[in-house]
């Protein structure tokens, strides 16, 4: 349950998001876009964050990451408890080890352990957590129903789950016109691959939660949006996710969409780079939901 690489957004952690299939562009790209992904929507990660403590209470001394990737949920945690320890779970053993890196170099190194796991087979050793966070990761799982049995147990008493999940790729350009159309038309085709690779991407986990014995508290859907002034950074962003889109896509879209994405990229007049009409929109959702004492 590692952050893969496909072009939807990163989930403040989570994200949000970026598991692309298939795609050669960027093979080191996805730790980029998570982290950019971070930075541009941080003020709206301390607000969501505000909102589990809120639920969670104050004494909330070990938190779970699950699909920590770079380490966005892991660290935005920290700060929000600055008693706890966090376990770091993921299938990468080169993300464990960036976001180890990063936690020694925030003098944190105490306070992160590392887990490779892939959280659908289990969490070995994970006992009494207090808060569990799943940005973007839960649907990777192959049964969801196992894999959520394994969280309830790794939760104590009264822990509280913190899912979050987003609706698809990222929104950059302007939804009337001709670039509009084409965005809509890779997510489209965006959707139809994860149809058939992430059969539980959109899933309704307010049922699946219920079902495995987590309660939902609280459910929410957020549109996030910049606009110009846009923060540094959300050019090259936005040319990270196209560039890993049109690697995704070839061969399930028209000639003529292949090189309108090379135009988003190629460094000309129409590069996201370069564009004064750029905008991020994403809708997130997310849910929050308690093992029972």
């Amino acid at each position: 349950m590692a952050h893969h690489a496909h072009p939807s957004a990163p989930a403040h952690g989570h994200s949000t998001h970026t598991h692309t299939h298939g795609s050669d562009a960027t093979p080191n790209g996805l730790p980029e876009i998570l982290d950019l992904d971070a930075a541009l929507f941080a003020p709206h990660l301390t607000a969501l964050t505000g909102r589990i403590a809120c639920l969670a209470g104050d004494d909330v001394q070990h938190i779970v990451d699950l699909g920590s990737g770079t380490g966005t949920g892991t660290f935005a945690l920290l700060e929000r408890f600055p008693t706890a320890r966090v376990t770091a779970v993921d299938s990468s053993p080169a993300m464990l080890e960036r976001l180890a890196s990063a936690a020694r170099d925030r003098r944190l190194g105490d306070r992160v352990r590392t887990l490779e796991a892939d959280a659908g087979a289990g969490l070995p050793g994970v006992v009494d957590a207090d808060l569990v966070w799943a940005a973007a990761s839960l649907h990777h799982l192959d049964d969801p129903a196992t894999a959520l049995a394994g969280i309830r147990a790794a939760l104590r008493p009264g822990g509280l789950l913190a899912v979050a999940e987003v609706d698809g790729m990222p929104k950059f350009l302007p939804e009337d016109g001709d670039a509009g159309e084409l965005e809509a038309r890779c997510r489209e085709a965006l959707g139809g691959l994860h149809a058939e690779r992430l059969p539980h991407r959109g899933a309704d986990w307010g049922s699946l939660l219920a079902a495995a014995g987590l309660p939902v508290e609280q459910e929410r859907a957020e549109r996030w949006e910049l606009r110009t002034p846009l923060p540094e950074g959300a050019g090259r962003y936005a040319y990270l996710v196209f560039e890993r889109i049109r690697g995704t896509l070839e061969g399930r879209i028209g000639a003529g969409d292949l090189a309108a994405l090379d135009r988003l990229i190629g460094g000309g007049p129409e590069d996201v780079r370069h564009r004064d009409d750029l905008v991020v929109r994403s809708t997130r959702e997310t849910w929050m939901a308690r093992r029972p004492t």
